[in-house]
C-alpha cells in the first residue's frame, strides 16, 4: 500500500508539505547546532599546549551526554501532551502541561545537585584515563553539574514550544544557547586562560542564558505568569499519576537506548584501541544522520498530537506517510553521500592511518544504516506525539534484549562486523516492533465526520 500513497492527492488536502517543513526545517537546524558546538569545544581545547585538556572535556562531556540524554523524555512527553491539548484545550490547560513538566524538571535537577558527589564517583569509576585527565574531567564535572536546572527546564520549554508548532522559537533557543556557549568558551579559555573548568562554566552560562531567553519567548506568546499558583500546581502534579507513568516509561526507553550504544562502545573496546577509535569515527556518521532525520520525527510528533487531539485519523495517516516520504528521501541521500564520500569524511575526522584504514573496512555499515534506521526515528515521532510511553518502552526493550543482544552473541565470530550487524538488527527490530502497534493506534482514533466517507 505504501507506494500508492505517493500518488494519493487526497493526503495533500489533509496536510501540506509546507506544514511539514515549517516544523522539520527549523528543528533540523536546531538539532545540528549540537554537534557543531561539540566541534567548537574540541577545537578550543585542541589548540592548548597539552592533550590532557581535550581528553578531560571529552570525558566530562560524555558523562553529561548520557546523564542529560536520560532525561530527554522531558522534551518528548511535553511535546506530545502539548500538541494534543492545544487542539481542544484553552490556553490555561496548555500552559498547565508546561508547568507540570517544569515542576518535574526542577525536582530532578535538585536531586542531581544533591547527589552530584556519588554520581561523579560512580561515573569516574567506570572510566579509564590518566590521573591528570581524570583530575581535569572532575573539575569539569563539578562546574557543569550546576547547569542541570537550566538544562532540564530548557528541555521542557523547548518541548512545549515544539508542541505548539513554534519550531522557529525552539530554533532561536538553540541558537542563543550555542552562540553564548561559543562566546564564553573563547573568553574563558583564550582570554582568561581557564582550562576544562572554563568550558564547563561556559556551558552553565549558556544554558542559563537560554532559559532567560525562553522565559522571554513564553511571555511574548502571552504566557499567563500571574495565574501560576505554585503550591496548587505542585498538588496537581502529585495527582497526575498518569503523566508520571508516561514520563517513567519514556525514561526507561531512553535508558535502554543509552545502554545499547554504551554496550556497542564497550564491545568495540574489547577488540583493541584501533577498533574502538574506528567505531567512534563511524558512529559520527550515524549521529549526524540522526540529528537531521529527527527533524521529521519532531514534525511527526506535533502532527500526531494534533491529529489525536482532533480525533482525525486522516490527518494522522497523512502525517505519517508524508513525513515518511521526506525522511526516506533524506535517508537515501545520506546513503548516497556516505557511499561516495565516506573516505573523504573519515579523513576529515581522523588523520591516524591505522584508524582511518580500519574505519574504511567497516564503511559499508554506515552506508546502509540510514535506510534501516529511518523508520525507527519516524515511529519514535509517532509514539511521542501519541504519548504511548508503555508501548514505546516495550518496543525498545524487545528490540534490545530479544534482538540486539542475542544477535551480538550469535555473531561474535564475525568480530567487529558482527557487532555492527547487531546494531543494524536493533534498528530493524525497533521499526518492526513499533510498526506492530500501528493498527491499534489507528483504531483508537475516532474518524471525523468529514472523513467518514
Amino acid at each position: 500500500m505504501w507506494p500508492f500513497y505517493f500518488l494519493d492527492t487526497r493526503l495533500k488536502k489533509t496536510l501540506s508539505h509546507q506544514q511539514i517543513w515549517a516544523i522539520a526545517g527549523p528543528m533540523i537546524l536546531a538539532n545540528l547546532s549540537t554537534p557543531i558546538l561539540g566541534l567548537v569545544d574540541t577545537a578550543v581545547m585542541g589548540h592548548l599546549n597539552s592533550p590532557i585538556y581535550l581528553g578531560a572535556v571529552a570525558l566530562g562531556s560524555m558523562i553529561f551526554t548520557f546523564l542529560f540524554w536520560g532525561f530527554g523524555f522531558l522534551r518528548m512527553v511535553t511535546t506530545g501532551l502539548t500538541s494534543q491539548v492545544s487542539e481542544h484545550g484553552n490556553q490555561q490547560q496548555t500552559e498547565s502541561v508546561l508547568i507540570q513538566s517544569a515542576i518535574l524538571a526542577s525536582g530532578i535537577a535538585v536531586v542531581l545537585l544533591l547527589l552530584q558527589w556519588p554520581i561523579a564517583k560512580m561515573a569516574f569509576s567506570l572510566i579509564d584515563g590518566s590521573a591528570d585527565v581524570l583530575s581535569q574531567a572532575e573539575q569539569y564535572f563539578y562546574v557543569r553539574i550546576w547547569s542541570a536546572p537550566a538544562t532540564l527546564l530548557n528541555y521542557a520549554i523547548m518541548g512545549w514550544l515544539i508542541g505548539n508548532s513554534a519550531a522557529r522559537s525552539a530554533l532561536a533557543m538553540a541558537i542563543v544557547i550555542n552562540l553564548t556557549n561559543i562566546a564564553f568558551d573563547l573568553l574563558f579559555v583564550n582570554g582568561f586562560e581557564m582550562k576544562a573548568s572554563g568550558v564547563a562554566l561556559a556551558s552553565v552560562i549558556a544554558e542559563l542564558s537560554g532559559l532567560i531567553f525562553a522565559i522571554y519567548l513564553l511571555s511574548k506568546r502571552g504566557f499567563q505568569w500571574r495565574k501560576v499558583h505554585l503550591p496548587q500546581a505542585i498538588q496537581q502534579f502529585v495527582k497526575q499519576r498518569h503523566q508520571l507513568a508516561i514520563h517513567g516509561n519514556f525514561m526507561l526507553r531512553t535508558l535502554c537506548l543509552i545502554f545499547s550504544f554504551a554496550f556497542f562502545t564497550n564491545q568495540g573496546a574489547q577488540h583493541g584501541d584501533v577498533v574502538l577509535a574506528a567505531n567512534m569515527v563511524l558512529l559520527n556518521f550515524i549521529t549526524f544522520m540522526a540529528y537531521v532525520l529527527d527533524g521529521f520525527a519532531n514534525a511527526t510528533e506535533v502532527m500526531t498530537g494534533k491529529a489525536i487531539g482532533r480525533k482525525d485519523k486522516a490527518m494522522l495517516k497523512a502525517s505519517l506517510i508524508m513525513n515518511g516520504q521526506w525522511a526516506l528521501a533524506v535517508a537515501a541521500l545520506f546513503s548516497l553521500v556516505y557511499s561516495v564520500f565516506h573516505q573523504n569524511i573519515i579523513s576529515m575526522l581522523t588523520d591516524i592511518p591505522a584508524v582511518a584504514t580500519f574505519a574504511e573496512q567497516y564503511s559499508i555499515w554506515i552506508v546502509i544504516a540510514p535506510l534501516l534506521a529511518v523508520w525507527s526515528y519516524l515511529f519514535d515521532g509517532l509514539f511521542v506525539g501519541a504519548t504511548l510511553g508503555k508501548e514505546m518502552r516495550n518496543a525498545m526493550m524487545f528490540s534490545v534484549f530479544i534482538c540486539y543482544l542475542p544477535a551480538w552473541y550469535l555473531l561474535q565470530d564475525y568480530e567487529n562486523h558482527g557487532l555492527w550487524a547487531a546494531l543494524m538488527a536493533l534498528f530493524i527490530a525497533r521499526a518492526i516492533s513499533q510498526a506492530a502497534y500501528l493498527p491499534g493506534i489507528f483504531q483508537r482514533i475516532v474518524v471525523k465526520k468529514d472523513d467518514a466517507n
